[in-house]
């Protein structure tokens, strides 16, 4: 039976389509989505978002309708369970010129029917790699990638080019072992020693040298005056165009800053270890943005699951009321958005072999 959902519920974004994809893929259940992104500023499918259908689509050979730029609904029926194999997925094929659509959302939404498949996978994504609104490809690769494994998901990555917006033209490889189920984690707290050291990455593409040195230096001195320390590398690249970024991370936790124009490569870094130093002093046991991300695999999962984060989003509470129309998954949120929460997952033990 086709299941009816409007996107335009919670939040309203992209999350709703990616999870409906991914969840498609693997009960074998068509959709038919209606008022997609209805939230935003400009409403309907963008290139990334078009993208990851079609992604999806290869993986299962889905029927699809409505998979074009600007369409505000969408049918999918996949007709075979997830194949794996070789695949290159690229933004600008859905767009008339360039796009620095995200790669790490097109991941999203392709990663779990792939960990499900009948055999490994070899991906290549083009497009955006740090761009607004997404997770850069070093919170995906170094904070929720070592956080997928703890349930039992093996996957590597593999950074080949920078995209920046609205340039775009970055690249990453990713590499998918297939498994049979996933195992819940119940206990998510991290030791404050774990958090004494701080990984990250200064990074700029046609720009000057001077850049990421002063972003990471001001990083540098801001982390070691609280106590912590620093381990940033600094990155100089070409690429398609230019753009510069810092990504921090430490255990299930990453903060990012984007430089724009006439903002100091200072300020970028000041805010994100702000942010750091804001979700360390909340002692959470997971960042606001790992905790939408893992709600999928945790109710996927063989047993219980349970985990506090520093803040409760919006996308949080959407991604839970999502995961509640296409499973049988019993969530509990404890907290009120915008507020920190602990939230509980008995996972539905879905399997491949089922």
């Amino acid at each position: 039976m086709m299941l009816e959902i409007d996107g335009s519920q919670g939040e309203g974004g992209g999350q709703v389509l990616r999870t409906s994809l991914s969840l498609s893929a693997l009960t074998g259940r068509p959709f038919h989505l209606t008022n997609i992104r209805d939230n935003r500023s400009k409403p309907g499918l963008r290139p990334q978002h078009v993208t990851a259908v079609r992604a999806v689509a290869a993986i299962c050979d889905a029927e699809v309708t409505g998979d074009e730029l600007d369409s505000s609904t969408l049918t999918f029926a996949p007709q075979l369970k997830p194949k794996g194999g070789d695949y290159t997925f690229d933004v600008t094929d859905a767009s008339p010129g360039r796009s620095a659509g995200a790669v790490t959302l097109i991941l999203q939404a392709v990663l779990w029917p792939l960990l499900f498949a009948d055999k490994p996978s070899q991906l290549i994504l083009r497009g955006g790699t740090f761009v607004p609104f997404s997770p850069p490809y070093h919170y995906m690769a170094e904070v929720a990638r070592p956080a997928f494994a703890r349930l039992g998901a093996t996957f590597t990555t593999k950074l080949n080019a920078w995209g920046w917006n609205p340039s775009g033209g970055g690249e990453i490889e990713v590499a998918i072992d297939p498994i049979d189920s996933l195992e819940a984690i119940e206990e998510w707290a991290v030791k404050l020693d774990d958090w004494r050291i701080v990984n990250g990455v200064a990074a700029v593409t046609n720009l000057r040298a001077h850049i990421p040195q002063r972003m990471a230096k001001r990083a540098e001195k801001l982390l070691r005056q609280d106590g912590l320390t620093p381990q940033i590398t600094q990155v100089r690249e070409r690429g398609r165009g230019p753009g510069t970024g810092l990504c921090l991370w430490i255990t299930q936790a990453g903060f990012a800053g984007l430089g724009k124009k006439r903002v100091p490569a200072q300020r970028v870094a000041e805010t994100a270890v702000s942010d750091l130093l804001a979700f360390m002093e909340n002692g959470a046991d997971v960042d606001m943005h790992l905790a939408d991300q893992l709600l999928l695999p945790m109710a996927l999962a063989n047993g219980e699951s349970e985990f506090a984060t520093d803040q409760l989003t919006s996308h949080t509470i959407t991604c839970a009321e999502l995961l509640r129309q296409w499973l049988d998954v019993d969530i509990k949120i404890d907290g009120k958005q915008n507020e920190p929460a602990t939230i509980q997952i008995q996972g539905t033990s879905f399997s491949r072999a089922i």
